[in-house]
């Protein structure tokens, strides 16, 4: 790994990117569904919706989903019948998602405070494991791939939800436009809070494009890679194999 990382347009010790990520989703955490609205119009919950069909999860599967302390995904997964363990670096992330699972009166979800890059379950553990906008914020994204095809079965499937970038002609601006200009401002009016908001936008930027990517998770090991661009690449739905 290199003496330093991208902490959006910043380059910074690992160490203190990890600790800086923290502080941005502690900071957020309460307000983490205004602002997945504001960065996606709202459109992150039909992203959602069709990358948990692309997982497609089975009664008694046992699924990881890492960075999903909200719940987001765990949730939809749980629906299916999957046995579902939701793990999050971050435990105010964790405090939302378990507050919302007990409104939704749902119980048999299993949270703990894990870490992507050093994960404690034993190997081949796993039937799936899901990622969705959380492997940006990793700090050694490598390193986190190489965990998830570790805890994984023969067989187990990885799926990863992420921003990237579009290459839609015209769209592409107006979407910088909106997301450096206007995110930033609504994040200060809704949640008080401009630069962790302008982190996320400029984490997407600096974020491996689809081909990088991609490449990047068939070094961790996986097999039969595929990429779903959405809106011309602006999220894409990776997903690959353990054979």
């Amino acid at each position: 790994m290199s003496e330093t990382v991208s902490f959006g347009y910043e380059e910074v010790s690992p160490a203190e990117k990890t600790a800086r990520v923290g502080g941005v989703f502690a900071s957020v955490a309460s307000r983490y569904d205004l602002m997945n609205d504001a960065m996606s119009a709202g459109m992150h919950r039909l992203w959602k919706d069709r990358f948990v069909r692309r997982v497609k999860p089975r009664a008694g599967e046992q699924i990881l989903d890492m960075a999903g302390g909200t719940g987001d995904i765990a949730f939809r997964l749980q629906r299916a019948g999957a046995s579902v363990t939701v793990a999050d670096i971050n435990p105010a992330m964790l405090e939302v998602g378990i507050e919302r699972a007990q409104q939704r009166g749902i119980d048999d979800l299993v949270w703990t405070e894990a870490n992507a890059e050093t994960l404690t379950f034993p190997d081949r553990f796993f039937d799936g494991y899901t990622i969705a906008f959380g492997i940006r914020n990793v700090t050694d994204i490598p390193k986190a791939l190489r965990e998830a095809h570790r805890v994984l079965r023969r067989g187990g499937r990885f799926f990863c939800l992420e921003f990237s970038t579009t290459q839609w002609p015209g769209f592409r601006e107006v979407y910088d436009a909106y997301s450096h200009h206007l995110v930033p401002r609504i994040g200060a009016a809704l949640a008080h809070d401009r630069d962790s908001y302008r982190y996320l936008i400029e984490s997407i930027r600096r974020f491996p494009d689809v081909p990088a990517f991609e490449a990047m998770i068939r070094d961790a090991g996986f097999v039969q890679t595929k990429v779903e661009p959405l809106l011309g690449g602006l999220v894409a739905i990776h997903s690959g194999w353990k054979i």
